[in-house]
């Protein structure tokens, strides 16, 4: 186990145990975290969330060598009298607690925005009025639309990288109108973090802001009815899983043009622990973390997992591999969509040395082996349970 003797941060200085209050350890993110930080750190972990399903091999802890590192605490935030008091025994306090289903922005926008931003608010508060670090988990969605989607589509400025790399001290944040309640999610989201901006520079809140482009990896979202609750509509990489795994035909919203940028949990989780033990380096400043070279089409991403999920499974590919849906089909009224999501890296490359690691093809492989072994358990688990009737 690491011991803090032989630990130093990127300027050599001992790095010393803290504890960490992590709301919303349960999750996808959040369980990743809690392992590496349990399995490479000293630092100890108090775990709040309303589910623990996701970091449930890392509390049974009596054979384990951090049995006494990591605390569970089930509590809602937004209702909680406790929270204050676990941030106050904590030295730094993770906010990753949020509604991040685009399926949920525009059918519940209030929940989206009461998650979002009005439930952070008493986080935001405690860290400040108890002199606690904060990192506060936002999104890439807050950058919007690029300012190359209003550009002719003909437009030769549309290859100009300065048109649409979206950079946390420069880009600007272009949201639809009022109407697309899609924007609620990324719209809260921006908000809370001038708050936190806010109060950096008025009160002295020592922060540091992470925006996420599409993490992607083992425990990701839920497979309905096998990990999770069976309704709802999960994000693009475990509704492609879905269909895989039942082998229906990949649905994509208004064709797949729309880009994005992928990268693989383990090497943004890497990218976080050092936001953890750099604070001289990360506090006051907003992180892109996202892997630029991983930028696909939603279309060129559904055909490749195709690919990868066939060489996994060893099942063929289904004659008609893919259907288009359109947005109001799937997602209902009031959804809009950004273009291109390409994060910048100067700032995090400066500050923390940091760069992804892992191609496309390889996070790929590894999640879809992950839900392909998953499902199967999951199956045989069925067919062997003696049925209620």
């Amino acid at each position: 186990m690491a011991t803090a003797m032989n630990r130093v941060d990127l300027d050599g200085r001992p790095i010393r145990p803290i504890t960490i209050c992590m709301i919303g350890a349960g999750g996808f993110i959040g369980s990743h975290l809690c392992e590496k930080l349990l399995m490479e750190t000293p630092h100890t972990i108090l775990a709040l969330d309303v589910y623990n399903d996701k970091i449930k091999h890392l509390l049974k802890t009596e054979s384990l060598s951090w049995n006494d590192r990591i605390q569970f605490h089930r509590l809602n935030i937004k209702n909680d009298s406790r929270l204050e008091g676990l941030i106050k025994m904590a030295d730094l306090t993770i906010n990753l607690a949020a509604i991040c289903t685009p399926a949920d922005y525009n059918t519940r926008p209030l929940d989206t925005i009461y998650s979002n931003f009005i439930d952070s608010l008493p986080v935001v508060k405690y860290c400040t009025e108890n002199n606690k670090r904060l990192i506060h988990f936002s999104t890439c969605e807050v950058y919007g639309k690029t300012i190359g989607s209003f550009l002719p589509k003909d437009s030769p400025l549309r290859q100009d990288p300065a048109y649409y790399i979206l950079k946390e001290d420069a880009s600007p944040c272009i949201f639809g109108p009022i109407e697309k309640q899609r924007w609620s999610y990324a719209c809260a989201k921006q908000l809370i973090e001038r708050l936190i901006y806010a109060e950096g520079a008025e009160n002295g809140l020592e922060f540091t802001i992470v925006r996420p482009f599409n993490w992607i990896g083992p425990r990701m979202d839920f497979i309905p009815g096998i990990d999770g609750p069976s309704e709802g509509v999960p994000r693009v990489l475990a509704c492609f899983s879905n269909a895989l795994l039942r082998r229906e035909p990949l649905k994509l919203v208004d064709g797949g043009q729309s880009q994005r940028s992928f990268i693989y949990i383990k090497d943004a989780i890497e990218a976080v622990l050092l936001m953890i033990e750099n604070p001289a380096r990360a506090n006051g400043h907003i992180f892109n973390v996202g892997n630029p070279y991983n930028e696909v089409t939603v279309r060129q991403l559904a055909e490749m997992m195709t690919e990868v999920y066939a060489n996994v499974s060893g099942e063929p590919a289904l004659e008609v591999p893919t259907v288009d849906v359109s947005s109001k089909e799937f997602y209902g009224e009031g959804y809009d969509d950004s273009d291109k999501r390409v994060p910048d890296m100067t700032i995090i490359n400066r500050q923390l040395g940091w760069n992804p690691k892992t191609s496309l093809w390889d996070l790929l492989e590894s999640t879809l082996t992950y839900q392909h072994r998953t499902y199967a358990e999951a199956v045989k688990k069925a067919i062997a349970r003696p049925s209620s009737s």
